[in-house]
C-alpha cells in the first residue's frame, strides 16, 4: 500500500489554501522549487494528477480528497494536543462552515453565541453550492439544500425554511393591482439575490409557467434583499423570519396568502471525531429545531 508522508500532504494543503507555490514556499519557509518538487512526488505516489496549475492553483477531484484529508488530521492533531494539555502554536481552535446568507441572517448566529473558545471561519454561500465546498475540504461542515452526504461526511435535516411572495404595498399598485396574479407577475420587476438565485424565477413558474421578469435587481445580501423589497424595487421570495415583522408594520404585504415556498436544510459534517465539530454540530440542530419549521 503506498504510504502519503504527512509533510507532502501538508504540503499540498498549504498550496492550495495559498494559491501559489511561490505563496506556499513564504508560509513553509522554502523555495518554490522545493514546494514543487514536493507536489510531485506526492503525485508519483498517488499516481494522480492533484492541482490543476492555475492562479489561483485549484485541486483536482483527486487533490480534493487529499487536501480533505489534511485538514481533517491537522483538525485531529489540534484536538489531541488540547485533550494531552500539550501547548500549541497559540491559535485558539477555527472552525470552517459554509452557510446560505438566509441562514446567516435569520436563525444560524444566535448558535454560535454559546460556544467558548472556537472561533468560526464562515462561507457564505446559496445552500445549493455549500456542498461543493466541503466536498472541495475548503469546509469542516455546511448548512445545504443536499440531503446526499458528501464522502467521508454525515448529513441529517435540521428544518424548513418557508418563503413568502410579497412587495411593498405602492408597487402591488402600480404593477399587480389590475389583473390576476398569474398574468402579472411575469412582467413585474423583481430583486434576486444573484445570478445563481431561481427562487422567484420557480414560484413564477409554479403560479403562471413562465420566468419572472428579466427586469431583475441583484442584491447579494439577505438584509439588502429584505429592504429592496420593502423599497419597492422589486417582488420577492422572503424568509419568513424577515418578512413577518415587515408585513405586522405594514411596509410588506402578502402577494399570495396561500402560496409560499418551503426550502429543506441539512446540517452536513466530517465524520470526525473532533470536541469541536461535536459541539458546533449540536448547537447548530438544536438551534434549527427550534426555529426552522419541521421537516415532513
Amino acid at each position: 500500500m503506498t504510504e502519503l508522508p504527512l509533510d507532502l500532504v501538508r504540503t499540498l494543503l498549504t498550496v492550495v489554501d495559498e494559491g501559489t507555490f511561490e505563496a506556499a514556499a513564504g508560509v513553509l519557509h522554502v523555495t518554490p522549487s522545493a514546494v514543487s518538487q514536493r507536489v510531485k512526488a506526492l503525485e508519483e505516489r498517488t499516481g494522480r494528477v492533484l492541482l490543476r496549475r492555475t492562479k489561483p492553483v485549484r485541486p483536482t477531484d483527486s487533490g480534493e480528497v487529499l487536501v480533505r484529508f489534511a485538514r481533517q488530521l491537522a483538525r485531529l492533531e489540534r484536538d489531541t494536543r488540547g485533550e494531552l494539555g500539550l501547548s500549541g502554536s497559540g491559535e485558539p481552535t477555527r472552525v470552517s462552515v459554509a452557510v446560505n446568507a438566509d441562514s446567516l441572517a435569520t436563525w444560524f448566529l444566535p448558535a454560535l453565541a454559546p460556544l467558548d473558545g472556537l472561533c468560526f471561519e464562515l462561507r457564505r454561500e446559496d445552500e445549493a453550492h455549500t456542498a461543493a465546498l466541503l466536498r472541495e475540504g475548503l469546509v469542516m461542515a455546511a448548512v445545504t439544500s443536499s440531503a446526499e452526504p458528501v464522502p467521508g461526511c454525515s448529513a441529517r435535516a435540521l428544518g424548513r425554511m418557508r418563503y413568502l411572495p410579497a412587495a411593498a404595498p405602492g408597487f402591488v399598485d402600480r404593477y399587480l393591482s389590475d389583473g390576476p396574479l398569474a398574468d402579472r407577475l411575469p412582467g413585474a420587476p423583481v430583486v434576486v439575490f444573484d445570478r445563481k438565485d431561481d427562487f422567484q424565477d420557480a414560484f413564477v413558474r409554479r403560479i403562471a409557467g413562465a420566468s419572472a421578469s428579466a427586469l431583475r435587481h441583484h442584491v447579494p445580501t439577505s438584509e439588502g434583499f429584505a429592504e429592496s423589497v420593502a423599497a419597492g424595487l422589486g417582488w420577492g421570495m422572503l424568509p419568513e423570519a424577515q418578512a413577518l415583522p415587515l408585513l405586522g408594520t405594514g411596509r410588506l404585504v402578502l402577494l399570495a396568502p396561500d402560496l409560499w415556498a418551503d426550502a429543506t436544510l441539512y446540517w452536513q459534517r466530517w465524520k470526525l471525531d473532533s470536541p469541536a465539530l461535536a459541539a458546533l454540530s449540536h448547537a447548530v440542530t438544536e438551534t434549527a429545531a427550534r426555529e426552522l419549521r419541521p421537516v415532513r
